[in-house]
């Protein structure tokens, strides 16, 4: 039997993955405890999913298991053992504001969340591909200290910098820069990743993502750009920009082109290989550009207010380069540019609001 394992499996990028994964293997295992309601309060459950997959894919099986909890771990995979040919690893807290709140909770869940499902899956399955979604944060703001123009909606490379025309590549330092704790909790389980891929010689790929979106996103104030920005945009709530004029840009990739980079690398794998993964190009928006979308494909004016107040080591600029992993196969591509995207979000969001 060909098992795939996915925690987070509720969540945006879960969800997308046990969609995507369905036909392709036998049985697809999800792990989701729906800790994002913890996070990020009742409104960002991810129960509605969680009930979505179960409804439409019959080989899917969940555990409302705790990545931070070996014991409820390991009877997972002890039950499927060598049968799991590939886990993907989305399960996280993933907002830099929420870890201050709670650094422990924040480390312990990824961090130490991530060495249990590589341990896991060492000991059980060492032939499983092992893919695990982790963060543009893991750059800080080192991004912050390219040289930026600033024009009439957005901020942007300057002209003259041709190596980062394509984007931020995988080579950017990821030290002496402020991170957030969660983008140094996610730090951590990057190298980790990395680490088993490279002294293990397990089949283990990073991927660092910038903007992750789609229509399956519970969307929250602190987590969630695009998804909460629309729901704003239909419901009429108000929304708060934080800092840099509104021109702070970041690229967007939908869940299913994520997913998509994930099935290339199943079926030619690395051991631990890093990469960029977001709009890049293709598909990316400041905040200002983002609300006039969502305006146009929602028709309603947003009630939205500005504080001269940034986020903590938030990006101002951030355009993925995935030129490493389109070179490595070359097969992939973009599916969904931004306004598909949003227009699928809005979509998705009101028949749920209709139900």
């Amino acid at each position: 039997m060909n098992i795939v394992l996915i925690t987070g499996s509720a969540g945006l990028i879960g969800s997308e993955s046990v969609s995507f994964f369905a036909d392709k293997f036998d049985l697809v295992v999800g792990i989701d405890n729906n800790l994002r309601q913890y996070f990020f309060g009742a409104e960002s459950s991810t129960e509605w999913n969680r009930s979505r997959l179960a409804d439409t894919h019959s080989n899917y099986r969940h555990y409302s298991a705790d990545i931070r909890n070996i014991d409820e771990l390991s009877p997972i995979f002890e039950e499927y053992k060598s049968d799991i040919k590939l886990v993907v690893h989305t399960a996280a807290q993933p907002s830099h504001d929420w870890a201050a709140r709670e650094p422990f909770t924040d480390f312990s869940v990824n961090a130490n969340g991530t060495l249990n499902m590589l341990e896991l899956t060492r000991q059980n399955c060492p032939e499983a591909v092992f893919i695990f979604t982790s963060t543009n944060k893991v750059y800080g703001d080192n991004p912050n200290y390219l040289p930026l123009i600033e024009t009439e909606t957005r901020w942007e490379i300057a002209e003259d910098h041709i190596y980062y025309k394509n984007g931020i590549d995988e080579n950017l330092s990821i030290d002496h820069t402020k991170h957030s704790l969660f983008g140094a909790s996610k730090v951590a389980a990057d190298v980790l990743v990395q680490e088993y891929g490279r002294y293990f010689g397990m089949k283990t790929g990073v991927f660092r993502g910038g903007c992750l979106t789609g229509p399956n996103h519970s969307g929250a104030q602190l987590h969630g750009f695009l998804s909460y920005l629309m729901k704003c945009a239909i419901t009429g709530n108000h929304y708060t920009i934080f800092g840099y004029k509104g021109k702070q840009v970041r690229d967007n990739i939908h869940s299913f082109d994520l997913v998509n980079m994930f099935w290339h690398f199943y079926q030619n794998p690395r051991a631990g290989e890093v990469y960029n993964a977001g709009g890049g190009r293709y598909a990316n928006c400041s905040m200002l550009e983002a609300i006039k979308i969502c305006e146009e494909i929602s028709g309603n004016k947003m009630d939205y207010s500005y504080s001269e107040t940034n986020r903590i080591g938030d990006h101002i600029w951030y355009v993925s380069d995935l030129s490493k992993f389109i070179n490595h196969y070359p097969s992939w591509y973009w599916t969904y540019d931004l306004t598909a995207t949003l227009a699928q979000i809005h979509d998705s969001m009101l028949l749920r609001m209709a139900h």
